[in-house]
């Protein structure tokens, strides 16, 4: 069949809508086990580790959770903000599905600590092995298993010298199954090209040749895909003379931005697609508060063995991949809504909680059925105990809504509804008590780390131990609100404060750039959830009804 002919053929059904996974789901590593594809991406600070996605046809994605729910597997206390699990890697061999990944430490003065780990299951869903600890040359690493039976580690070489390149290429190195550990020299194998900062390679191998796929140009505005290849796996490897394979740079009328960071996958017709990273700005290589976002590209190959993807720019929509079932109606994901009702033993999939697991001393869901209590947590700033259960911001438009019931002792102990980015950057409508007893609402802003107490919103609860909260995003607006009496569907939803600027909730707001040094971007996107704090920590605790999340555009 023609490239034309594929084309053709998959029109017939719901073509692919980008993004496939909206909001902060970065770095995707694409996976296609006979019939089943899987998305692992990068999860930074946030539990579970490792966000996974299932999907049968490449357009519709069904979450599942993430793969590093224990510290066991993933110790993220005193993680940086954006520190953490940064760009997984998820293959498939041996009978076994592999996870490799790297928790970074630093993030400033040209410095990263990363330090990788590979685990393995016989199920993407678990259970994980316990981690082998691999090197910590660099971020961004990748598992390649060639047709001898061979495993290879691959990843970003970090050169913290001054004055020197801080990307300073890709290394490749022999990974003994057996002995679960590297063997074998290092080599470095490929330096990049011009565009520079090359980072997050993926190898395959196709038609005698190996295909080197890294992302370069750094994660902002000119991030693209590079592709190099060599009829050796330790190279050299040249780069496709007809530059990037993709790239939004020079493009700023495309919706989809940043585009870079890419993983290819080979459908069981023989067509290739690359998932890669895009973010969505708000205005004209504005404020991203979606975050980085995953999507998907359809992949054609030259006569001479290039891959090419139409016009080297992300498209907005892409056939389906042949002989797979697409129904007609596109399938309402829970990512966009879903009520919560809390009757589960464990918070759903699409819950994420901050810098530690949801372990039952802090998230009880069995004390009090059909609730969730949240034990209180250090303060907004602290990266060692927060308590904070939060979902991602997939759409421009969205509410959460939530009831809750809190009766704090004394100023230390507040519980609510927040919209957060990070550490310094974040809103938090709340219950407290004043120093008289009195219980009040009141609402909390922090702009890059300097946290006021918002005027006018203070509502005295006395006598009120039931409370609706919600937090709304319309595009750039952030509005906040409460209702007294939850359970009344005719009782009104008051405002709480003013309309904020939700686009200080991004990575571009919240960057930070040294002179001379890499640019220090956030990476996460913005989230909604609930957030309780007892500063004093003396066992205060909010308990939550319900939750509901729905999206609207």
């Amino acid at each position: 069949m023609t490239s034309t002919e594929a084309t053709t053929a998959t029109l017939t059904g719901r073509a692919i809508q980008n993004p496939v996974l909206t909001g902060f789901h970065p770095d995707p590593s694409i996976l296609r086990v006979g019939s089943d594809y899987y998305i692992a991406t990068s999860t930074f600070e946030w539990y579970p580790g490792v966000r996974l996605h299932h999907s049968t046809n490449l357009v519709d994605w069904e979450p599942l959770g993430g793969a590093l729910n224990e510290k066991r597997l993933l110790d993220l206390t005193g993680a940086a903000d954006s520190g953490g699990v940064w760009a997984p890697s998820l293959t498939y061999a041996h009978g076994l599905f592999w996870l490799l990944y790297t928790d970074v430490a630093t993030f400033a003065g040209g410095y990263w600590d990363p330090q990788n780990y590979l685990v393995t299951a016989p199920s993407p869903t678990g259970p994980w092995s316990d981690p082998v600890v691999l090197h910590g040359r660099g971020f961004d690493a990748s598992l390649f298993h060639d047709e001898d039976g061979s495993t290879w580690m691959l990843s970003m070489v970090a050169d913290a010298r001054p004055g020197n390149n801080r990307f300073a290429g890709i290394s490749i190195q022999r990974y003994d199954r057996d002995a679960r550990t590297l063997t074998g020299d290092e080599h470095m194998i490929f330096k990049g090209t011009a565009a520079e900062v090359t980072e997050a390679p993926n190898l395959y191998r196709k038609d005698d040749w190996y295909y080197l796929v890294t992302a370069e140009g750094g994660t902002s505005w000119a991030h693209q895909v590079t592709v190099a290849r060599s009829r050796d796996i330790l190279g050299p490897y040249e780069a496709d003379p007809a530059g990037p394979l993709l790239t939004s740079n020079g493009h700023p009328e495309l919706t989809l931005q940043k585009a870079g960071h890419g993983s290819l996958v080979e459908t069981p017709a023989g067509q290739w697609y690359l998932a890669h990273l895009v973010g969505r700005p708000y205005s004209t290589l504005g404020r991203c508060v979606l975050g980085r976002e995953s999507a998907i590209q359809e992949v054609t190959w030259t006569e001479d063995g290039w891959p090419r993807i139409a016009g080297g720019i992300p498209a907005d929509s892409v056939p389906a991949p042949l002989g797979v079932t697409v129904p007609d109606v596109r399938p309402v994901s829970s990512e966009q809504s879903e009520a919560d009702d809390f009757d589960a033993p464990e918070l759903g999939v699409n819950w994420s909680t901050l810098r530690r697991p949801a372990t039952p001393d802090w998230v009880d869901l069995t004390s009090r059925p059909s609730f969730l209590r949240i034990t209180g947590g250090q303060s907004p700033m602290s990266r060692h105990r927060p308590s904070l259960v939060a979902r991602r911001v997939v759409a421009r438009r969205c509410d959460l809504e939530t009831v809750m019931e809190f009766r704090p002792r004394n100023y230390r102990q507040l519980a609510g509804v927040t919209a957060y980015y990070n550490t310094n950057n974040w809103y938090f409508l709340n219950v407290t008590a004043e120093d008289d007893g009195t219980r009040v609402l009141g609402l909390l802003a922090c702009d890059r780390g300097k946290v006021r107490v918002v005027d006018g919103v203070r509502v005295d609860l006395t006598g009120i131990d039931r409370i609706g909260l919600r937090v709304r995003l319309d595009g750039a607006s952030l509005t906040f609100a409460y209702k007294v009496e939850p359970d009344a569907a005719a009782a009104p939803w008051r405002d709480a404060g003013p309309t904020f600027d939700a686009t200080t909730l991004s990575d571009e707001y919240a960057a930070k750039v040294v002179a001379g040094e890499p640019e220090v971007w956030g990476f996460t996107g913005a989230f909604v959830g609930l957030w309780v704090q007892d500063l004093g920590a003396e066992g205060g605790y909010a308990e939550f009804d319900r939750a509901t999340y729905q999206t609207s555009g």
